[in-house]
């Protein structure tokens, strides 16, 4: 039986935390930063914790990242 593989886009895009719950990074931070606020560039910073349903949709895909 092979095994189960790590959907590899989602290795770089979300992280575990110790206690098994997934980080995961905000929107609109990637390109046009030069308009933007400091204070909208810190909020957008932050890595909030990804909703139980998102995490229910994606359990296959992150079996097995760390």
């Amino acid at each position: 039986m092979p095994k189960m593989k790590t959907h590899s886009s989602l290795k770089d895009r979300f992280k575990i935390t110790g206690t098994g719950k997934v980080k995961r990074h905000k929107a609109y931070k990637n390109h046009l930063l030069s308009h933007k606020s400091g204070r909208q560039k810190r909020v957008l910073s932050s890595q909030p914790l990804m909703a139980q349903g998102d995490v229910r949709r994606l359990q296959q895909q992150l079996a097995n990242l760390k």
